[in-house]
C-alpha cells in the first residue's frame, strides 16, 4: 500500500513538474526571432549608431521587456562629426523599461581616435550615456597608456573616467 502511495506521488510531481517546465517555456518564448541582423539607428536624419548580430531573439511580451543577442553584437557608433567608434561582445540584451544594455564576454570598445576598452561585462545606460562595469577591465590610450582594475566607470566619450582601484602607466596627459 505504502509503494503504491510514493509511486503515485512520484509520477503526480512528475507531471506537475514537466506541466510547469512547459508553462514556464511558453511564458518565455521569444514574440519575434531574426537572424543577421543589421540595425542602423538615426536621429534627425544622421545615423547614430549601426548594430549587426547573427541573431535576436525580442521578448516584448514579457512582464520586464527585453531583447537578447545571444550570438554577440558589433554596434558602430557615430558622434556629431560622423566619427566612428566600436562596440563589440559576444552576447547582449537590452531592456526596454530601464534603457540598461548589458554586454558579456570579450568586451571591446574602440574609439574613433584609439582608445580601447576590455572587459567580460559592461552595461551601458542609454539615458545618461555612461558605462559602468564591476569587473576586471583595461583602458589603454592611444599614446600606449594603460589603466587596469577592479570596477570602472565612465562617459560615452571618454572623457570623464572614475576607476575604484587601478594601477596603470599613464603617457600622456591632457
Amino acid at each position: 500500500m505504502v509503494t503504491a502511495f510514493v509511486v503515485t506521488v512520484f509520477f503526480s510531481c512528475e507531471s506537475n513538474f514537466k506541466e510547469v517546465r512547459r508553462i514556464n517555456s511558453v511564458a518565455f518564448s521569444p514574440s519575434g526571432e531574426a537572424d543577421n541582423v543589421d540595425l542602423k539607428y538615426t536621429d534627425s536624419g544622421k545615423i547614430k549608431a549601426v548594430l549587426v548580430s547573427p541573431k535576436m531573439l525580442d521578448y516584448s511580451n514579457a512582464k520586464y521587456p527585453f531583447t537578447e543577442f545571444p550570438k554577440g553584437v558589433h554596434v558602430t557608433l557615430y558622434d556629431d562629426q560622423q566619427r566612428k567608434s566600436f562596440v563589440d561582445a559576444d552576447y547582449a540584451v537590452t531592456y526596454a523599461r530601464t534603457d540598461i544594455i548589458d554586454l558579456q564576454g570579450n568586451v571591446r570598445i574602440t574609439s574613433s581616435d584609439g582608445k580601447l576598452l576590455q572587459t567580460e561585462q559592461l552595461y551601458y545606460d542609454q539615458k545618461n550615456e555612461w558605462f559602468f562595469t564591476e569587473k576586471q577591465f583595461k583602458y589603454t590610450d592611444e599614446a600606449g597608456g594603460y589603466l587596469e582594475g577592479p570596477g570602472v566607470d565612465f562617459s560615452r566619450d571618454f572623457k570623464v573616467f572614475n576607476m575604484q582601484n587601478s594601477r596603470g602607466e599613464v603617457t600622456k596627459l591632457e
